[in-house]
């Protein structure tokens, strides 16, 4: 069961859980992924309510994304159970292209309502987005403050595409 709600009025724990990581996922061709975000923002744009999540260019998340324009944003509600930590975990450390992370994770999928991408019931807090826009972040052109996040030749010298998703639905699934 899904208990529909405005995504505005649980920003605040979207917020919240952002520093340990909320899950992203994709789907294409009947290949679903997830990965840990600690990036994101919620907000209105073009009068309408965004998701942003930033994806760097060499993520499986990304050509999945890139495929289809649509993501699912997966967040805990109320306190972080040891499965929703431990695909947090996993989604955060491997790549979808060299294992099944979530089938790894043991976690339930749930078809979502307009998306493609399923929702996670481990992970209830729901959010199903369609990409409105994406810009490529050339890291010459971001401030050398945050150059610690583009280090060359590591697994971090790939830029992000920031990805606006319309959220069309919310809402919290129960039990």
């Amino acid at each position: 069961m899904k208990k529909e709600i405005n995504p505005f009025d649980y920003a605040s724990d979207i917020f919240k859980a952002l520093p340990t990581g909320i899950l992203l996922t994709s789907e294409a061709e009947d290949c679903v992924n997830a990965m840990t975000i600690g990036w994101g923002t919620i907000g209105i744009e073009w009068g309408v309510p965004i998701f942003a999540a930033y994806v760097r260019t060499s993520r499986f998340t990304y050509e999945l994304i890139e495929r289809t324009g649509e993501f699912t944003i997966c967040a805990p509600y109320g306190e972080l159970s040891k499965e929703a930590a431990k695909a947090i975990g996993i989604c955060g450390s491997k790549s979808g292209r060299d294992m099944d992370k979530l089938a790894k994770a043991g976690v339930h999928l749930v078809e979502a309502d307009i998306v493609r991408p399923p929702a996670i019931k481990e992970l209830p807090l729901t959010l199903e987005c369609r990409v409105v826009f994406s810009q490529l972040q050339p890291i010459k052109e971001i401030s050398p403050r945050f150059s610690k996040f583009y280090v060359e030749n590591t697994a971090h010298s790939e830029p992000h595409v920031a990805y606006y998703g319309e959220i069309l639905k919310a809402y919290i699934i129960e039990d």
